[in-house]
């Protein structure tokens, strides 16, 4: 691990809008993470079909999307916006339509600036495709050369911000997490997806310098948020999801080794450990996001990002206005509020009152508060690997909320704390040295799942 000392070592310096390291746009030059709080819209097209037959109906929604939501935001004076496209799974494996896509908003952002002086940027989010086949191929074939040519393309085209959700790990990840066995869960993410990230993210990394885009950061959606669902659904305990929520840093962290340079994703909700270990800016939703997922982290979500982000609406009709454009109009709105905040000296009690409200009422909450990310984040930097920041931050998270349930900070369940105590049991009994788990873990995962040679095993 490259990190060893936290960017953010005080809790009072963890606030919204603001980073050590703040990210500049290539396009129109935002300042991310230089004072302000931006939103970030991010949308998709309606259900359809995604065919040949139907490109000229799926690129009219994206000069829609662009032209209508900009020229809310322009209107609304906003200092600033992002715009992000998360490809769908045929987006990705044709490459040319990703790059019509991301021209067509390149325009659309032209326009507007033109038209009303708006600074906006571009975040393009190509879908990993790589487990469309089973066991998935992570580092050669038909999908990974698809992918990567979706990142050379857009860009080429000018995009600003380059992220993914990538999901290298996930073979073994998702039963784990059914079972509550933090040992497979630990596996999964500090063995399997940081040898996969940093194959991946080297390739971003280096195709974002060749053409000027910035490679931004990855997302534990796929683990950890898959975690927090799985928990709102009643399927796992809260606790356990999260400890898995930051357990799922120790991933994530790898980008930012590799060259990512923020602002991380939204759907990212490791972004405030990242943000403290590495100075990056971050990207963040909560409230706002209820049109693509519930969560119980609605307002806390916000108290560290540098970006405000409503996760992924489609582009349809409501009373209002087109869905990405009533988005882009909350998203402004709740940004000039935070940002008064600041302006007036009051950040950090608004940053507070965002913690409190959700902090005491959930645990998936509580992990997010100021204290509990410097501590976990020194946990995760003061560990020697990932294998041993994997154990050790998931035995202290557990101990925490343990702790923490005691004292009546935050609500722990009677039934959890036995989830809690067994994390922290199995964790201790585990093996000090990497190779002697992977070892161990390999005699009792199945096998049959993963190709092990995909992650240089």
């Amino acid at each position: 691990m490259l990190y060893k000392t936290l960017a953010i070592s005080n809790p009072d310096d963890l606030i919204f809008g603001t980073a050590p390291k703040p990210v500049k746009t290539r396009n129109y030059g935002i300042e991310i993470g230089g004072g302000l709080l931006y939103p970030e819209l991010n949308f998709t097209v309606p259900a359809m079909k995604l065919e040949p037959a139907t490109l000229k109906e799926m690129y009219g929604h994206y000069e829609q999307i662009v032209r209508e939501a900009l020229k809310r935001a322009g209107e609304l004076e906003s200092p600033g916006v992002v715009l992000e496209c998360e490809t769908l799974p045929q987006q990705t494996e044709f490459p040319e339509w990703s790059e019509t896509i991301a021209k067509i908003l390149l325009e659309g952002m032209a326009k507007e600036n033109a038209r009303s002086g708006l600074k906006s940027a571009l975040r393009f989010t190509p879908n990993d495709n790589r487990d469309m086949i089973r066991p998935p191929l992570m580092r050669s074939g038909y999908h990974l050369e698809r992918m990567l040519d979706t990142f050379e393309r857009v860009t080429k085209a000018g995009s600003d911000l380059i992220s993914i959700e990538s999901i290298g790990g996930k073979e073994t990840h998702d039963e784990s997490l059914l079972k509550c066995d933090i040992a497979e869960v630990i596996f999964a993410i500090s063995v399997l997806c940081t040898r996969d990230m940093r194959f991946l993210w080297e390739k971003i990394v280096d195709i974002c310098n060749k053409n000027g885009s910035t490679p931004a950061g990855d997302s534990c959606c796929g683990f950890a948020n898959t975690a927090m669902v799985l928990a709102e659904q009643h399927l796992i305990p809260n606790s356990f999801s999260a400890v898995v929520r930051v357990l799922g840093t120790v991933r994530a962290i790898v980008a930012i080794e590799q060259g990512a340079k923020g602002p991380g994703k939204d759907c990212a909700y490791e972004n405030p450990f990242l943000k403290c270990i590495t100075g990056n800016p971050s990207s963040g939703e909560g409230k706002t996001a209820a049109c693509a997922h519930l969560s119980p982290v609605g307002n806390i979500a916000c108290a560290y990002t540098d970006l405000w982000s409503n996760e992924s609406v489609q582009n349809i009709m409501l009373l209002g206005a087109m869905a990405p454009t009533s988005y882009m109009e909350q998203l402004i709105y709740d940004c000039r509020l935070y940002n008064g905040f600041k302006q007036y000296g009051q950040g950090k009690l608004l940053r507070d009152q965002l913690v409190r409200s959700d902090a005491p009422l959930d645990s998936r909450a509580f992990v997010f508060t100021p204290d509990n990310v410097v501590l976990f984040s020194k946990t995760i930097v003061e560990s020697k690997d990932y294998y041993d920041a994997g154990k050790n931050v998931s035995r202290v998270v557990a101990q925490r909320l343990l702790d923490a349930g005691e004292r009546g900070e935050t609500r722990i369940a009677k039934p959890e704390k036995r989830y809690l105590q067994k994390v922290i049991d199995t964790v201790n009994k585990l093996p000090s040295n990497e190779g002697e788990f992977i070892d161990k873990m390999l005699q009792k995962i199945d096998k049959s799942k993963l190709k092990l040679e995909e992650y240089g095993l």
